[in-house]
């Protein structure tokens, strides 16, 4: 696959240049291993395009996976506890998963255990390859990159999706490049307050 546009939001990919080159050349390596050809399985059964072959987000999934575990990228899992009050939120939001609760209980409100996972994160780098709906990118890009930003567990994140022309040869309701560069744009230039690179990908 080939690597058509990068978005770099708050110096994301200025960060990896300078600080971490040998893992952005690893990133462009890996995405230059996919054979999208060979994930072109997908026999739609939409009316519309009924019997059309098309590329399967799950076969693009596994074969990202793949040349990526072999690269040490581990999924990476951050808990915390939420509650119902706003003050406790915000004096609790920076703190260690231990502190939140025990200042939660002492206030006499429930903590509710919740967490955070990233399938891709390598020395303070989150990556995340995303085929899937709309609403899962959103997810990334403005909570759990952001999250982990903010828990201090890493410094840049990045999200790599299909341009629109790999796009439309996908199952309906996959995201795509330009439509979520527009809703990061659209938010201004510190929304999401997390260094981010967008890349966007081609067969």
């Amino acid at each position: 696959m080939n690597i058509q546009e990068v978005y770099s939001h708050l110096n994301g990919k200025e960060y990896l240049q300078v600080h971490k080159p040998y893992l952005w050349d690893e990133i462009i390596e890996v995405i230059g291993l996919i054979d999208a050809e060979k994930c072109k399985t997908k026999i739609s059964k939409e009316i519309r395009t009924k019997g059309k072959v098309f590329y399967s987000p799950i076969d693009l999934n596994t074969s990202f996976k793949h040349h990526l575990r072999k690269r040490n990228w581990e999924e990476s899992r951050v808990g915390y506890w939420v509650t119902r009050e706003e003050k406790l939120i915000r004096k609790t939001l920076a703190l260690s998963p231990n502190e939140q609760k025990r200042i939660i209980l002492e206030a006499g409100n429930e903590p509710i255990y919740s967490y955070n996972q990233t399938d891709f994160v390598k020395e303070r780098i989150a990556l995340e390859v995303q085929f899937g709906k709309y609403s899962f990118v959103a997810y990334d890009l403005f909570v759990k990159h952001l999250a982990f930003y903010i828990g201090d567990e890493i410094d840049v994140g990045i999200e790599i999706l299909p341009m629109k022309s790999l796009q439309s040869q996908m199952s309906s309701g996959v995201a795509y490049y330009e439509g979520e560069f527009y809703n990061v744009i659209r938010q201004g230039r510190g929304v999401p307050a997390v260094p981010l690179v967008m890349i966007g990908i081609s067969q």
